[in-house]
């Protein structure tokens, strides 16, 4: 990892805003859109950026806000990869949006939030707060290879029962769906049904397969040459160079996972799950109703 000094630490408008503490990832998964070339990455993409100035930037910025909102962060990196052991930068920009009354939304695949669980909860108290999972692959030994340096579906789903026995809301990203090889109607009702059973209040969506850029593509290609020999090639004669690349099985997946949200009262919808996540009401303490 390398240090930077930052000018700027919150983007977006109209009632949400976004961040991003760290700029690169160690968790490996073959899929990830961020490494794609159009995110003008200057370094190695596991050489992890670390903005050393975020929490004092991050406090000025909140500080000249009239009106609180909801913070998120982990839209491009994950806020809990390995370097969050040592460095904590999550932790305190946790600990000022709680100190300045906003509310906070969390996106990660690691087990390490729970590190900050007691923040969570006081921020969810005080305001509201919302942790997004994302769940991709129920089987282990596939997870492993999927994304191979970050903890297993399973763990994610315990991490998300200790959620909502605090009362914190979560949504899962059900994402990508990868063709050919977790787009069986086994993987994603197992998902569904571990969801339900975790208390989770909507799941996301984008049509049931994989996006795939230049830079994100030729690293996914590799890793299927290493993993699935013969798939790439599959791919290839398939889909092409096509940004989306739904899954043969999509529309029968897509009907099994809205009946199987309708069923268990999630959201199904990416406006509806977006609108969950990023309202924040004026008397959310007292709307709880999950």
């Amino acid at each position: 990892m390398h240090f930077v000094q930052t000018k700027g630490i919150l983007t977006g408008s109209g009632g949400y805003y976004g961040m991003n503490i760290y700029r690169g990832c160690t968790h490996g998964c073959i899929y990830c859109d961020s490494r794609s070339r159009c995110y003008r990455f200057t370094h190695p993409f596991e050489d992890v950026e670390v903005k050393q100035n975020a929490p004092e930037l991050l406090e000025k910025a909140l500080k000249a806000k009239r009106q609180r909102c909801m913070i998120g962060t982990g839209a491009m990196s994950d806020p809990y990869m390995h370097c969050e052991e040592q460095l904590r930068l999550t932790r305190r920009c946790l600990q000022i949006i709680l100190e300045n009354g906003f509310g906070a939304t969390i996106q990660t695949k690691s087990d390490r939030i729970l590190q900050d669980i007691e923040l969570l909860d006081a921020i969810n108290r005080s305001a509201k707060c919302v942790v997004q999972m994302t769940l991709t692959t129920y089987a282990d030994e596939l997870c492993g290879i999927l994304e191979p340096n970050v903890c297993n579906t399973k763990r994610r789903i315990e991490v998300l029962k200790e959620l909502r026995e605090r009362g914190i809301p979560t949504v899962v990203w059900l994402t990508p769906i990868l063709p050919f090889i977790n787009d069986t109607e086994e993987n994603v009702a197992s998902i569904l049904n571990e969801c339900a059973g975790a208390g989770v209040r909507g799941v996301i969506d984008f049509g049931m397969g994989l996006t795939l850029r230049e830079g994100d593509r030729e690293y996914y290609y590799a890793a299927l040459d290493r993993h699935f020999p013969g798939m790439k090639e599959r791919y290839v004669g398939r889909y092409g160079d096509a940004y989306v690349l739904p899954s043969p099985h999509a529309e029968e997946l897509t009907k099994l996972f809205r009946r199987m949200c309708a069923e268990n009262g999630m959201l199904s919808s990416p406006e509806d799950c977006f609108r969950f996540i990023r309202e924040l009401p004026e008397r959310y303490p007292q709307m709880k109703m999950w």
